[in-house]
């Protein structure tokens, strides 16, 4: 077992400095003439960046520091998105290069072809205007002014003649005809030896330009979308055992906050605002609160007593908060006001309301029991269920359950993300059927490492219960 769990690290870390290699080739080597401070530069970028992101995991696992936490966390998890983005668009440019090279050789010949074309063309009025009419001796032409002749002087005599001079190294006959492309990429001269190496060259600086540009705007914008806050997303779920009148009943849903060190209580209060601005009459918060400690984050869990609604609000723990102390955490929500549902059931005027504990409590004796939760319910009455992770909705079909609601897929969070997401969890986000039972999963209200999202905006979903007896 050790075997093959190292051999399985040494894979990820070949894997990781191939890629990063990569990397560096295209965006530094590729774009300089020679080693020097560029290529250097971009060695020490590259291999930072990985030293502060593993910093920013191990201390946030080991329980540093806090403020050591806050100091890795930023450029740490910022640089684990800005590298996978790097990595896309530099493979994405592997497409666009040869493309961009075969345009700048057409062009050239383009070019090349139209000067060889004028050049013809210019010199057959002077070849006509040369023509000397039969029987007409050619002129005389010399580059001397015209000397004197005497009358008596043989025409036989020649005036001494100067030597030759020198050639100046400015006259167009001695410069070295070596040019190179211009800024455009076109060939100035094509017949240089320097201008496919030139060409190479300009070619490699606008793909990785371009890259470096694509990443960094895609990173900017998924964090941003992050840091303003989740949007309200409003679905309309029709329960057939649940009775008229509850028929419209508000559920928000919210998941995977993940208060730490870059989300702090700013981003809690915004969250709670935005929960409260729906005005529900139930709030499920389904897990991964929080990443460390109450001594740590309790400050800034602590908007989450002004949730308002009016069946109150209820709270499961998520595989993050058996990372963090469970058990504290739990604490922490009731002295908030929330209501922990650990493996346990409410009965709300017109349904069920159930929790059940994270599978990854399972590890210290605190894991889902369903009998507990759901084992001796009156099954003519609908039941909601609350469990962090989407896997538990087989067990939650075999007990009956009328809708499960769910997190933790963080919808892929950083495209292409959600591919992994889909290969372990039965749905990534949304509404699905499972026999009798409704899944729904919520993409989550923050960001675990990055705090960061690209094609998987976060949300706070409002879940309106419909009746089919209404």
């Amino acid at each position: 077992m050790v075997v093959v769990f190292v051999l399985a690290a040494l894979l990820v870390v070949g894997v990781l400095v191939t890629a990063n290699w990569y990397v560096w080739r295209r965006l530094f080597r590729d774009t300089t003439r020679a080693p020097g401070p560029v290529r250097r530069i971009g060695a020490a970028v590259i291999a930072g960046g990985w030293v502060l992101t593993v910093g920013a995991l191990v201390a946030e696992r080991a329980g540093a520091p806090f403020w050591l936490q806050r100091v890795l966390a930023w450029p740490g998890f910022l640089w684990l998105a800005l590298s996978l983005y790097l990595l896309l668009a530099v493979v994405a440019g592997e497409v666009v290069r040869p493309l961009l090279r075969r345009y700048l050789e057409r062009r050239a010949a383009a070019r090349q072809a139209r000067a060889t074309t004028g050049v013809e063309t210019s010199a057959s009025p002077a070849a006509a205007d040369e023509r000397i009419p039969a029987g007409t001796a050619p002129p005389q032409t010399s580059d001397a002014p015209d000397a004197p002749q005497s009358s008596g002087a043989p025409d036989t005599l020649d005036t001494p003649k100067a030597p030759d001079a020198p050639e100046s190294p400015d006259t167009p006959s001695s410069r070295t005809t070596d040019t190179t492309e211009g800024a455009d990429g076109s060939d100035a001269g094509a017949a240089s030896p320097l201008a496919r190496p030139s060409r190479r060259l300009f070619v490699s600086r606008v793909v990785a330009g371009a890259a470096a540009a694509a990443a960094v705007g895609t990173v900017g914008h998924g964090t941003y979308g992050v840091l303003s806050g989740p949007k309200v997303k409003r679905v309309t779920v029709p329960l057939a055992r649940l009775p008229r009148a509850a028929h419209g009943f508000r559920i928000a849903v919210v998941s995977d906050i993940h208060l730490g060190p870059v989300l702090g209580r700013g981003f809690a209060q915004r969250v709670v605002d935005t929960i409260n601005s729906t005005q529900p009459d139930l709030v499920a918060v389904v897990g991964d609160l929080v990443d460390g400690s109450v001594k740590d984050l309790g400050p800034a869990a602590a908007p989450l007593s002004q949730l308002k609604a009016r069946h109150g609000a209820y709270f499961v723990t998520g595989n993050h908060e058996y990372f963090s102390g469970a058990e504290q955490w739990v604490a922490e929500v009731r002295r908030l006001g929330l209501l922990p549902l650990e493996n346990a059931r409410t009965e709300l005027p017109h349904f069920d309301l159930a929790g059940v504990n994270d599978v990854a409590g399972e590890d210290e004796g605190q894991g889902p029991d369903y009998a507990r939760a759901l084992g001796d319910r009156d099954r003519s009455r609908a039941c909601v269920l609350l469990a962090h992770q989407p896997v538990q909705i087989h067990d939650a079909v075999d007990h009956g359950v009328d809708l499960q609601l769910s997190g933790h897929t963080h919808g892929g969070q950083l495209w292409p993300g959600n591919l992994i997401a889909g290969a372990a969890n039965p749905t990534v986000a949304g509404l699905e059927r499972y026999g009798d039972t409704q899944l729904y999963v919520s993409r989550g209200a923050g960001a675990w490492g990055p705090p960061t999202r690209v094609g998987a905006p976060s949300d706070i979903t409002v879940i309106e219960l419909a009746s089919r007896k209404a």
